[in-house]
């Protein structure tokens, strides 16, 4: 049986290889959630699990109806854990589950106007136009800084890209949008888009992100289950309608 000192300490030192790693704050925060929850499962350290324990883990999420997508994400999980704390290879041999392809549902162009349309603070309606019209994740929006908006040259500087730092055009549009919110709000310090004041994280969440834009489709009458990653693909299916 695994003691509770002992459980937080391996999460602890799986956090620290997850950040010498360079790993997304989400991407820690999800790894340490299913760590934990397949630390509760096999009541074992670290050290005593087996491949069969991580098999048996996986296969509870099977039976309990998890996507594959999920299932793949608790056995990166555990390989995190199992190699930051021990060095162990009880995972070489367990393969991940197929995920099947499919192609994402996506606005039309006439939705994405009803959509901006239907967004009446400033603020947001420069999110929107940054996920559509330049392709951003919302990740990548809430952690933009006022100075990472060159309207000299029309690019934005993504410091925290998925893959690592890139410039991206600025649309007109998009500028456009910009000014209007910053016309609007004149954000102090360096976050583009700030959150509250007594949070510890100075951009916005992308959770306040994610709720309003569900609002705003219902206000403008879409049923589609609209997301703040749905808009990113909407801008690389329209591109490549036209011709890009």
């Amino acid at each position: 049986m695994t003691e509770l000192n002992d459980v937080q300490s391996s999460l602890d030192r799986m956090k620290i290889h997850m950040e010498l790693r360079g790993l997304r704050p989400n991407t820690v925060s999800t790894f340490a959630r299913c760590a934990r929850r397949f630390l509760a499962h096999t009541d074992k350290a670290p050290a005593d699990v087996t491949s069969t324990d991580v098999e048996s883990f996986l296969l509870d999420l099977v039976r309990k109806g998890r996507s594959p997508r999920t299932r793949n994400v608790n056995l990166a999980a555990v390989r995190c854990l199992l190699g930051a704390t021990t060095g162990g290879n009880a995972t070489a041999g367990i393969p991940r589950a197929k995920v099947p392809r499919r192609s994402p549902e996506i606005l039309s162009g006439s939705e994405v106007a009803l959509l901006l349309a239907a967004t009446d603070s400033p603020k947001y309606r420069a999110i929107f136009m940054l996920a559509y019209g330049a392709g951003l994740r919302v990740s990548e929006i809430t952690a933009l800084q006022v100075a990472d908006i060159d309207s000299k040259r029309m690019l934005i500087h993504v410091r925290e890209g998925k893959t690592g730092p890139r410039h991206v055009m600025l649309s007109p549009r998009v500028l456009e949008a910009l000014r209007a919110y910053w016309k609007a709000a004149r954000p102090k310090g360096p976050s583009l888009f700030p959150g509250r004041s007594r949070s510890a994280n100075p951009g916005l969440s992308r959770e306040a992100v994610n709720r309003v834009l569900l609002g705003v489709a219902r206000k403008a009458g879409i049923r589609k289950r609209v997301y703040p990653h749905m808009l990113r693909h909407c801008f690389a299916t329209h591109m490549l309608e036209t011709g890009a």
